[in-house]
């Protein structure tokens, strides 16, 4: 029983940092009126979120897997800090009387983004053994939900109550506090493989620098899909109305689909779950890069443009989620990887706009499915090499042994056999 009240607060957690993120943009309206700031500079409430929320999980992480016992902070302290932290920043942000204190409020609420987000993707990538890709996707959906719901309450009651949102945003964190009771408090052991036997003689040192070598190229890898999978995700949610309204769609119809996109994402999410039990996490992911890069080319279409657009967002929302566990088999000894590819996913949302701006300003509006598909094309082909190069690894051929050999992080751990899964 508890244990599926766990995993409901961990799924309303992520709602909750889904409609975080997604509050900023709709109420600019309001933070210019209220502290008379121009566009740019009131756009850099959502930036300040994303450092903090970069800092956030660098910073969990690096406490959790300290090398000093008394220094870690365990499972359960490092949500509870995470909530608290974006319930104050959320509260600060809300209450503050100038913008300068609203940006570092905004900073805060990001540190305690970047922990719940960090922490939460590691404890159901290594918690539900076999169904822990299904579990990330189902996880990552409820971000979604969160993402649609910010926007739509804003639109609601109108920009400039934006204050009674945020606050509201604030309460509903709290609660979730009491529901960190069956998390043990305890941080998973360490692994050694990154420890260097004195006895070793120069062959086997040898081996050892060209496995770490091999093993920082794969993580170079999977950063980069990260980067830039998460890029093209922002890159079609800011520019699709633009693109849209260009080849001559109305206002509203643009967006319309551009809502019909991020809704996409989040079913997409939903409807993998079930196939994540069948198919190995690198055949889901190359299918969606596949799928992802057709989908651009067909938006070049103006008259297939709203519907592919949508294929984007049911292509892309199983990347982030699925390539979480087949990260933790490919590299079971780099302990901080997964912390490294979801920090690598936020800065390529940040840098996704300037990025594309530029390059649009080179090629025109027109372009952006081109640009973007190219990019993808990148991605497709990046899959393809971490295939090859994971091939030989045992842990990733089969669902069933995804996450198989490494202890469970914590009671979280036990909640795959808990809501159903036979040890």
């Amino acid at each position: 029983m508890f244990s599926r009240a766990a995993v409901v607060a961990s799924c309303v957690g992520f709602i909750l940092i889904g409609a975080l993120q997604a509050l900023y943009g709709p109420s600019i309206p309001a933070f210019r009126d209220e502290f008379g700031l121009s566009p740019s500079t009131a756009g850099l409430g959502l930036s300040a979120h994303f450092v903090g929320g970069v800092a956030g999980v660098l910073v969990f992480d690096r406490l959790f897997g300290h090398a000093d016992p008394a220094s870690r902070i365990g499972n359960r302290k490092l949500l509870g800090g995470s909530y608290l932290l974006m319930a104050v920043g959320a509260a600060g942000f809300a209450l503050a009387p100038t913008w300068p204190a609203a940006l570092a409020m905004a900073l805060v609420a990001g540190l305690g983004f970047g922990g719940i987000d960090y922490g939460l993707n590691q404890l159901f990538a290594v918690g539900f053994g076999r169904r822990s890709t299904a579990m990330l996707n189902i996880l990552n959906a409820h971000f979604g939900i969160g993402a649609i719901l910010g926007p739509a309450l804003i639109g609601l009651v109108g920009a400039e109550r934006y204050t009674a949102v945020f606050l509201g945003f604030a309460a509903l964190t709290l609660p979730l506090l009491l529901c960190l009771a069956g998390v043990r408090d305890e941080a998973p052991p360490r692994t050694a493989g990154g420890e260097n036997d004195p006895q070793d003689d120069a062959a086997d040192a040898r081996r050892a620098r060209a496995r770490s070598r091999s093993l920082a190229t794969v993580l170079g890898a999977f950063v980069l899909l990260y980067v830039l999978h998460v890029g093209i995700e922002a890159g079609v949610g800011g520019w699709e109305p633009t693109h849209l309204e260009t080849v001559g769609y109305g206002a509203t119809a643009a967006a319309s689909a551009t809502s019909v996109y991020w809704l996409m994402m989040t079913v997409g999410r939903f409807l993998v779950a079930p196939l994540a039990l069948r198919w190995p996490a690198r055949s889901i992911i190359v299918v969606s890069c596949a799928g992802m890069t057709a989908c651009l080319l067909l938006a070049a279409v103006p008259a297939l443009a709203p519907y592919a657009y949508a294929g984007v967002g049911l292509f892309i929302a199983p990347i982030f989620p699925t390539g979480l566990p087949w990260l933790n088999d490919a590299a079971p000894r780099a302990r901080r990887a997964g912390a490294l590819v979801i920090a690598a996913s936020m800065v390529g949302g940040v840098a996704a706009g300037p990025a594309l701006g530029k390059a649009i300003e080179l090629s025109g509006i027109r372009s952006v499915p081109l640009i973007l598909a190219a990019v993808s094309a990148i991605c497709l082909a990046t899959t393809g090499w971490l295939i090859r190069a994971t091939a030989t690894r045992p842990a990733d051929t089969d669902p069933r042994s995804a996450t198989a050999g490494r202890p469970p992080l914590g009671d979280l751990g036990d909640l795959g056999d808990r809501v159903g899964e036979k040890p």
